[in-house]
Parts: structure tokens; sequence; C-alpha cells
């Protein structure tokens, strides 16, 4: 038995027969809405209309899933639209929303050993990077970005395993200590923006590559299916969903900046339609 579910057993047991649900859940997300600071903002907003604390797991979208389909967590919000419906399909979570959107762009060096800067073409840019021989680090970790990443790669008919080791670095890491690890380096990163302008450490680095249709970045909200995994909050984790794809929640997703910049953009569909 799972030691989340021993928890909430013991909890049970403990509890009087009359008492609600514990007021918390787990929510397995990505990094970049962490890195973002988006949870920071939004949180304590649904937390204080609600009463319900809100425990964010911030890992790779390829991991957060594999905790979610392991039971452990409430919600699912990442970035993998692909990833995201087959979890559902296999029994993983109750129905997946669109919530948000935002986009990659790649960031490089003020001296731009590949020539890319100014591009829009994101696989023509890929493939200028991949004969050039420059630098590039990837996050490695099967995360969201990660999954794109190696999507347009292979749309830009590149396998970049060739330069594993030497041109082509893969991290294993966040998106922060990824996009650390490539400024350290001189290399090359593809990131979601809303991390790239939350992000301190960008010394003389820049967007390079934006634009594209196909560095487009969908997020999506997945409450976990109780039916597979008893130790979900039921009605906690359908109340975070539902606040979330709802005007207000939308709305305040919407109003999140930094620096006078819109990180995310809300596209749920119209509840109720």
């Amino acid at each position: 038995m799972k030691l989340r579910t021993l928890m909430a057993a013991a909890l049970v047991a403990l509890a009087p027969v009359t008492a609600t649900a514990d007021d918390s859940i787990i929510v397995q997300s990505t990094t970049s809405t962490a890195n973002s600071g988006l949870y920071d903002y939004l949180l304590p907003i649904f937390t204080d209309k609600t009463g319900i604390t809100v425990n964010v797991v911030a890992v790779g979208t390829g991991q957060a899933i594999k905790n979610a389909a392991n039971c452990d967590g409430d919600v699912l919000l990442v970035h993998a639209k692909p990833a995201e419906e087959k979890f559902v399909a296999e029994g993983g979570g109750t129905k997946r929303t669109d919530l948000m959107y935002n986009d990659f762009v790649i960031v490089g060096p003020a001296d731009d050993p590949a020539g890319v800067a100014g591009m829009e073409d994101v696989e023509a840019a890929l493939t200028k990077i991949a004969e050039s021989e420059a630098l590039f680090a990837s996050r490695g970790d099967d995360s969201g970005t990660h999954k794109k990443e190696k999507a347009l790669w292979k749309a830009a008919g590149v396998d970049p395993a060739e330069g594993s080791g030497a041109w082509y670095r893969e991290t294993g890491s966040g998106m922060g200590a990824t996009l650390n690890a490539g400024i350290g380096m001189g290399a090359y990163v593809m990131t979601d923006r809303a991390t790239w302008i939350s992000f301190a450490n960008k010394q003389e680095y820049g967007i390079v590559v934006e634009g594209d249709d196909d560095l487009f970045n969908q997020y999506g909200v997945i409450p976990l299916n109780p039916e597979k995994c008893p130790s979900v909050n039921v009605e906690a984790a359908q109340t975070f969903n539902d606040w979330l794809v709802s005007s207000e929640g939308q709305e305040a997703i919407g109003a999140y900046m930094v620096d006078g910049q819109q990180l995310f953009f809300p596209n749920a569909p119209e509840q109720g339609s």
C-alpha cells in the first residue's frame, strides 16, 4: 500500500465520522509554473476563497505524470498534451481540460555563434545550430519542454544524440538549473517564455528565436481518478480544478505579470457551454 494511502487511512481512522475531507491537496506540476512564480501568486487567492491548502510538487512533466500514475497527488497540471491524454485514457485522471498557454523560445549568448538571432523558423534555427555545432543545453529530463524540444529536432530532421557530449549537452535538470548551466557554458537553451521572463541570471543572454507556431505551449489540468487512486481528495481536487477553469480563476491567471509582462494566457473552454 502506498504511503499516501496509509496516511489517509490513518487520518480517516482518527477523525470523527462527521468530519469533512482534509482541506489540502497535492498538485503534481511542472517546474515552469513554479519557477515563474505563478503559484506564489495564484494559490493564496484560491486558499483565501476556499480554505483549501495546495501543496505543489514541481518536477518535469514526465516525472509529474509518473508520480500521478503512482497515486502520489490529487491533481496533475502539466504541459504535454499527448502524454496527458494518454494518462486520462489509461484511467489515471477523470478529465483533461485546457487551462492556459504561452510559448517556447530559444535563448542564446550575445555573440550568437550559430547566427540564429532574429529567426522565427525554429526548425531552420535548430538545423543551423546543429550544423555549426554550437553548444546547445537540453533539459534531457522527459519534461514537457524536453518533449517539445525532441519533437522540434525531429521535425528539423536532426538527431541531436549524434552530438551528445560534444555540442549537445543534456543536464537532466529543471528549467532554471538548465538555464544556469547553459549560460555558464555559452550554450543555446530552449525555455518556456514565462520562466525566461522570471529568470534572474540572464547576464548577456537574450531571446534569439521566437514566434513560430510550432513553439506554442499548452497547459492542461487533470484531477486524478479516485477509482484508480482511492487516496485522492476528490472534493478538494475538483474544487481546485473548477476554480482554475472558472472565469475567476482564468482572470487571475491572466492578471499575473512579471516586469509588466503577462506570463500565461488563459484558454479554458467556457464553462457550461
